[in-house]
């Protein structure tokens, strides 16, 4: 699978073009809260054969840009069922920062819970529920590479004092995230790409994993409880 990223909006969110080599087949990974995603996708050349949008979780900065991602591109969206409060609130969270945005959310054709699965083209794309940061919080993975959303970043993890967030899910749901094969290459919704192997060796904020394993590296932030 080829992982493209596109950094969009006034964020700087991470979004992904992710492309199943042996079928051309593409899906669009989060959306950011502008119509940039949708320019530079119209620029690509050749033109990417997109046939799904899959949602990590529903911030405005990774799906505030739904309807026009949907009115651009006629193809279904995924995302945990979990997370349509979060989806629901984007005119409510756009108006916080300040951003105008239409006061209408994208529409959910399918939604997916832990161990779901899409095909894409040639390609299975499961979905891991990582709720924490969010209810609905999921990551999107194949063999190689795991598209996080907000649940892992090079060298931290993800914010747990918005709204809905709830750092006792996030704990065990690292838990399940640093479970999967370490070689996996986790594109986060910010920042810069890392490994599964990686951060389990030196996040600061995966300490309590390292004791629990009893992996050498450094002791980590107690950061809620039972880490």
């Amino acid at each position: 699978m080829q992982v493209r990223t596109f950094t969009v909006g006034n964020f700087q969110v991470n979004t992904y073009l992710v492309t199943d080599l042996a079928t051309g087949a593409s899906a669009v990974v989060d959306t950011g809260e502008t119509d940039e995603l949708v320019r530079r996708l119209r620029a690509l050349d050749p033109q990417p054969d997109i046939r799904m949008i899959l949602l990590t979780h529903a911030h405005l900065d990774h799906a505030g840009a739904l309807p026009l991602l949907q009115q651009a591109y006629d193809v279904p969206t995924y995302m945990c069922g979990r997370e349509r409060p979060v989806l629901e609130s984007i005119p409510m969270q756009a108006r916080l920062y300040g951003i105008p945005l239409p006061p209408v959310v994208g529409r959910i054709d399918h939604e997916v819970d832990d161990g779901d699965t899409v095909q894409l083209g040639e390609t299975t794309l499961r979905f891991l529920a990582t709720p924490g940061h969010t209810p609905g919080q999921g990551c999107w993975y194949d063999d190689t590479d795991i598209l996080v959303g907000d649940t892992l970043f090079a060298g931290s993890i993800g914010r747990t004092d918005f709204p809905l967030s709830n750092p006792a899910d996030m704990v065990e749901s690292l838990r399940r995230l640093m479970a999967l094969p370490g070689h996996l290459r986790v594109w986060s919704g910010h920042g810069p790409m890392t490994t599964l192997d990686h951060e389990l060796r030196t996040n600061p904020f995966l300490g309590y994993i390292r004791r629990e394993r009893g992996i050498s590296g450094p002791p980590g932030f107690r950061w809620a409880p039972g880490t």
